[in-house]
């Protein structure tokens, strides 16, 4: 078992999904704060208003993270509790919001790693444009250099971005999430290209602002291909990269950063629908990436037939999470090492999880015993690539807290602590301990 003496055992949550508040003082309104207004887009009717009210119980929420042992919590910023209109004036409150919270993980001994972006894109922006927009690269770069200035003396780590695949591709293309558009292919194009143009900016002005050194990153959701035996282990790293015909490739969005350059069949796939940009641009996205953050979730497995390669239909045994994502360990063995092996950067798995079907018993406990068996099989995988010298930094599990969960609404629960969304009250599950036992010693725990 090989985690580093250093590793970061971490929870991460997002700025929408745990909150709330969404009224409080002079904060802007964003796209899900609008979006979840609108009948029909989020489960039963479910919104972030009030949410786990993160944003007035923050310091009972750090004092649970500390009992149970926590080293490290990735947290996003809401943009427009900062910048009510997205651009300008600073909200008093929510700089005062963030520092507390930065303040209270000080004392309790928590590392911070704050994102800049996780989804909630401020509403006075969407109606400029939003990502459409050619300024909108500057308007986010306006906005880090506001987060380095109050935030880069108290933080060593920063996430540009969370999910580009999401917001971009679930969005603007398919319509699922805020800002729940269907645009034409090329338009996607567009948008994803002022958001890497926006994670370039962002990442050099961060450098320059901040007091000292940080580290910077993004979170990428990814879903890898597995290989279905040892002869399709090159199959399954090709395919993991394949960026010919959707938004939800992780290279479209990490090979411009770290190399400077679209990948070859994104390049063919965007000449197909009528995208181009100056060349110049390229020169701005590239970035000095310090570590690749990575979400996984699960993987499928895959296999070359006649010539072609195939994703696998898993057996009718698979086990499945409430989302009806396939329980697929392999994933945080194969998916370290393939990123390791292409971009040859230090790995942080970002998010991990699990969202169960699960309720307070009779005694008032949550026994989520699947959850704990999940930690189990895919931390092994995990120590598994690491034995195999893939440098990974840390482990963040999604999430901390039960929390809105986007277009499900409430009704998927992720989080180590249970909450109760009538009285807000948390309760740490059976999963919060046996991961503080995980923490305490650094991942043997999963061995017994």
């Amino acid at each position: 078992m090989a985690f580093k003496k250093d590793f970061a055992w971490g929870v991460a949550t997002a700025s929408y999904q745990i909150e709330g508040a969404a009224y409080e003082a002079d904060k802007g309104r964003n796209v899900w704060d609008m979006g979840s207004a609108t009948p029909g887009r989020i489960f039963e009717g479910h919104s972030g208003d009030v949410g786990c009210d993160h944003y007035h119980k923050f310091r009972e929420d750090v004092a649970l993270m500390k009992e149970l042992g926590v080293k490290a919590y990735r947290f996003s910023i809401n943009w427009a509790r900062l910048i009510p209109e997205g651009c300008g004036k600073v909200s008093e409150d929510g700089k005062r919001f963030y520092l507390e919270l930065l303040a209270a993980l000080k004392e309790a001994g928590i590392e911070p790693w704050i994102t800049l972006f996780h989804w909630d894109y401020p509403y006075a922006l969407y109606q400029k444009g939003g990502w459409l927009n050619p300024e909108s690269p500057r308007w986010f770069e306006a906005y880090a250099k506001v987060c380095a200035e109050l935030f880069g003396g108290e933080c060593d780590h920063f996430i540009l971005v969370n999910e580009p695949q999401c917001f971009v591709g679930l969005g603007h293309w398919s319509g699922g999430h805020a800002p729940f558009l269907q645009l034409p292919t090329h338009d996607v194009m567009v948008v994803a290209h002022n958001v890497l143009l926006a994670c370039g900016l962002a990442e050099k002005v961060i450098r320059k602002t901040c007091p000292r050194p940080v580290k910077i990153g993004t979170a990428q959701a990814y879903w890898p291909a597995l290989p279905q035996n040892a002869r399709d282990y090159d199959l399954a790293a090709r395919e993991t990269f394949a960026a010919r015909d959707g938004f939800g490739s992780v290279s479209y969005f990490t090979d411009p950063l770290i190399f400077g350059n679209y990948p070859e069949d994104a390049l063919a796939w965007q000449k197909e629908n009528g995208f181009s940009f100056p060349e110049r641009d390229l020169a701005i996205i590239k970035s000095q990436v310090d570590f690749y953050g990575f979400n996984t979730y699960s993987g499928d497995y895959v296999t070359e037939k006649e010539g072609k390669t195939v994703r696998l239909t898993p057996p009718m045994s698979t086990p499945k999470t409430d989302m009806r994502w396939n329980v697929h360990p392999d994933a945080l063995y194969y998916g370290p090492k393939f990123l390791w092996e292409r971009y040859h950067l230090p790995v942080v798995c970002t998010e991990n999880g699990v969202a169960l079907a699960e309720w307070k018993d009779l005694d008032g406990e949550i026994k989520d015993f699947s959850r704990i068996d999940f930690l189990r099989r895919y931390l092994r995988a995990l120590s598994r690539a690491a034995d195999e010298g893939v440098e990974i930094e840390g482990y963040f599990h999604w999430s901390f807290i039960d929390n809105f969960e986007w277009a499900e609404g409430a009704s998927k629960k992720f989080g180590l602590v249970h909450v109760d969304y009538d009285t807000l009250e948390r309760t740490p599950k059976a999963s919060a301990y046996f991961y503080k036992k995980i923490i305490e010693t650094n991942g043997e725990e999963i061995f017994k």
